[in-house]
């Protein structure tokens, strides 16, 4: 067949059928929302999946995220329940069950949600973030050298991230292990040469080290 017929033939289905084209080209997405930082438009688009499907198990999982980047953290926890009772070995709803209570101070159980979610995920699609709460709440705590194990393996699966490296700082500072502390800050602000709190920080840990 020649490129004008088959022109001619796609322009005529084109023209039969548009709404087959213009539906997939329309649909929203709320995990691209989500990424994009629409959070209230990531909820709206998965509040109308869960109407159309209770049993979505993704539009719950993108619904949690959005809720609690919008700090609606009741709200997210129920979703993840409802999420959970769907799948209950789901690590994406166990992690978010995990930060919702991290984020409202929950500390032992965030830790007892994040220790499942590595069991299940060791190498999961959230594992450097769970690593890097699990560092914060033992700082929460006081454990620095747990916070420090932690931290370590945050930065080991994303070592470009200068905050982390910066609390990884302030945790061996605080156990006291100056001189890895120091290395620590200094790896920060090579990463992000505007960070205030790296910069004090390294200035407090080489005085530190200059004073034994």
């Amino acid at each position: 067949m020649c490129l004008l017929h088959r022109g001619l033939c796609l322009g005529i289905i084109l023209f039969l059928f548009p709404w087959g084209f213009s539906f997939a080209q329309v649909r929203p997405d709320a995990l691209v929302e989500y990424r994009n930082g629409n959070y209230e438009r990531a909820v709206s688009i998965c509040m109308d999946e869960i109407a159309a499907n209770a049993n979505n198990l993704d539009a719950h999982v993108v619904l949690c995220w959005s809720l609690i980047r919008l700090n609606r953290y009741q709200d997210a926890l129920s979703y993840a329940q409802l999420g959970r009772s769907l799948s209950r070995y789901d690590p994406r709803v166990i992690e978010i069950l995990g930060e919702i209570s991290y984020y409202e101070g929950r500390n032992r159980e965030a830790l007892q949600y994040f220790q499942e979610y590595i069991n299940f995920a060791p190498e999961g699609s959230r594992i450097e973030t769970v690593y890097y709460f699990i560092g914060e709440i033992y700082i929460r705590l006081g454990h620095f050298r747990h916070a420090d194990i932690a931290l370590s393996t945050a930065v080991h699966w994303q070592p470009g991230n200068a905050a982390w490296w910066t609390r990884l700082a302030y945790a061996r500072e605080n156990a006291n292990d100056l001189s890895e502390a120091i290395t620590a800050y200094e790896r920060a602000l090579s990463l992000n040469s505007q960070l205030t709190d790296a910069r004090r920080g390294l200035s407090r840990a080489r005085q530190a080290l200059g004073t034994r």
